[in-house]
């Protein structure tokens, strides 16, 4: 989404002087690489599903930091790819698994060439390779909530950004907002989607009030009041959230309420 026509999101996640100054107090916030920045481009999809990619590795120990510059450039190879270079976050895991990945360090602009190899650790990968490392083809699963459909089955999300014609499984948004928040408990790497932006939740925090809030890292850079970080009320992703992507381990997961407190 481009800066220049997000002025109601920017009212909708800092824009009254009363919401910049709201206290948030963090109960979890999980391992996150540097904020990017997007600048103008309509790539949003592209940074929210690698960052949550990159805080699920950090959990694990293994620190990764990919280019969404090298996604961008092989958007190139793809004839239905639209000009404004739109999309879904369950896009770039299929792209993903199609052309590869490479790190933020050997391709930080997307008019450079696109790396050939991957050096890491003595060793020489292609970027398929190096992408199988990091995002295994079915490791995430695509969810949705929309009540006018069957729930529980697997339907194409119906709207234009989905040009790859993905599949998502339609669950209630009860459903939705407890296995996104214990995946961000259980600090894997989560992707969130609304009809115009993405972000990746990378923790939970709650008001002076007790209201609930999801922790997003944005791809707008630092200049905010958050410094690139984003606070989601959970009241907020019910009326608003399209797709939600997570590992399949974190949806599966069934953790007890005492193991969920003492992992925090």
């Amino acid at each position: 989404m481009k800066k220049l026509v997000i002025i109601g999101l920017l009212v909708l996640f800092c824009g009254c002087a009363a919401q910049q100054q709201k206290t948030y107090h963090h109960e979890v916030l999980n391992r996150m690489t540097p904020i990017k920045d997007q600048g103008e481009s309509e790539t949003c999809w592209i940074y929210a599903m690698l960052a949550a990619i990159e805080t699920e590795h950090l959990a694990w120990g293994d620190s990764v930091n990919l280019s969404p510059y090298y996604i961008e450039k092989m958007l190139e190879q793809e004839p239905n790819a639209p000009k404004s270079k739109r999309g879904e976050c369950a896009t770039l895991l299929r792209l993903i698994e199609k052309y590869g990945i490479v790190g933020y360090d050997a391709m930080r602009k997307v008019d450079t060439p696109a790396p050939k190899w991957v050096f890491m650790l003595g060793a020489t990968y292609t970027p398929q390779e190096f992408a199988r490392s990091v995002c295994k083809p079915g490791e995430y699963i695509q969810l949705m909530s929309n009540s006018r459909k069957p729930y529980y089955q697997e339907m194409e999300l119906e709207v234009e950004d989905n040009w790859l014609h993905d599949r998502y499984l339609n669950i209630p948004m009860d459903s939705l907002i407890l296995k996104t928040e214990h995946a961000v408990r259980h600090h894997h790497g989560v992707c969130w989607e609304d009809a115009g932006h993405g972000m990746a939740i990378v923790g939970i925090a709650h008001d002076d009030q007790g209201e609930k809030y999801f922790i997003m890292k944005n791809s707008w850079g630092t200049n905010g009041p958050y410094k690139g970080l984003e606070y989601l009320s959970f009241e907020q992703f019910r009326k608003t959230t399209v797709a939600v992507e997570m590992t399949n381990e974190a949806y599966y997961e069934k953790k007890s309420p005492k193991n969920l407190a003492d992992r925090n």
